[in-house]
């Protein structure tokens, strides 16, 4: 039975943390192969399992010393059906992985959960298509194309689902609308440009704005991710309440454009205490950002440098 499903306590205040890039950080750092940047692959031999929970380990290590809750998400970015058909998942074995996905979770939550620090088990979802490239779906081809995915967690003990990595604002309407259909709570997430627009041009008002008013503001709330703050932490004005439904942030660890990561060979970290400053001024300029993570390029020690700036001091022991 889902633990939180009906009443999640990042809605109630307190700051939470995320992970970071998942597939940069296993690929680059760990020397893994991800066929078409697959995590949940390893989640079919023992050896993947282990290596899925040291890597989550590192950041709930990280939110234990700062007292914090924790949102931990999925390695389900690509178990959707175009991508698991590429790498021969049929329909039930995508279900079963996305609850298997889930399954991992719960016993790192039994072994990190504190009364006053949370953790929240999250599905992670990504786009039907190239997370750097303008989705083609209409909003009900897409409520119906994800609504497998989102009927796996809801099935599991998923508190809620999180799309990550939109930039079709159709795709995120029909993922929130079969979130709701599934009763799961959902966070949407968009990625912008170097411009702070969707690849669409759109831009990210018009993105949450339109959600909302297609879905009754079902999102719990928005969140940016796969973008650097630089590119986007112009257009947040908190007096605008659409910038009021941004939650949280996972940002891109580089300043680059995504053309120019797609064609990197190599790892990109950026300037940690940059980032963790730019972090630092956006928390202070929107106190209801609550959810602090990182996404490609970012490992634990970006999340530790953000956890310092953002954060108060850890408490000492007795």
């Amino acid at each position: 039975m889902a633990k939180y499903r009906h009443d999640l306590p990042l809605l109630r205040g307190g700051a939470f943390l995320s992970d970071g890039g998942l597939e940069t950080t296993l690929i680059f750092h760990e020397g893994m192969e991800l066929p078409h940047f697959a995590s949940f692959v390893l989640l079919s031999s023992s050896e993947g399992r282990q290596q899925l929970l040291r890597y989550y380990t590192r950041y709930l290590d990280i939110a234990r010393r700062h007292g914090t809750g924790f949102i931990l998400d999925t390695a389900t970015w690509r178990a959707n059906a175009d991508w698991g058909a590429k790498l021969g998942y049929d329909a039930e074995a995508l279900d079963q992985v996305n609850r298997d996905a889930v399954y991992l979770l719960t016993g790192l939550r039994a072994e990190y959960e504190r009364p006053q620090a949370p953790i929240v088990l999250s599905g992670a979802i990504g786009p039907r298509g190239d997370g750097y490239k303008a989705g083609r779906m209409s909003a009900e081809e897409a409520e119906d194309y994800h609504a497998a995915q989102v009927a796996a967690f809801a099935a599991s003990e998923a508190d809620m689902v999180a799309a990550y990595t939109l930039t079709n604002i159709d795709e995120a309407i029909g993922i929130a609308r079969a979130a709701r259909n599934h009763g799961m709570p959902c966070a949407i997430s968009f990625t912008v440009e170097t411009d702070g627009r969707l690849v669409t041009g759109r831009s990210l008002q018009e993105a949450i704005e339109t959600a909302d008013a297609a879905t009754e503001s079902y999102p719990h709330y928005y969140m940016v991710n796969c973008a650097h703050p630089s590119h986007f932490e112009g257009s947040l004005d908190q007096t605008q309440a659409w910038v009021r439904r941004i939650g949280g942030i996972r940002a891109n660890a580089s300043a680059k454009s995504h053309a120019e990561l797609d064609e990197s060979e190599t790892l990109d970290v950026g300037d940690m205490r940059d980032l963790a400053q730019r972090y630092r001024a956006l928390t202070g300029r929107m106190p209801h950002l609550r959810i602090l993570g990182g996404c490609c390029g970012t490992d634990h020690r970006h999340i530790e440098a953000i956890c310092e700036a953002c954060l108060p001091p850890p408490a000492l022991s007795a």
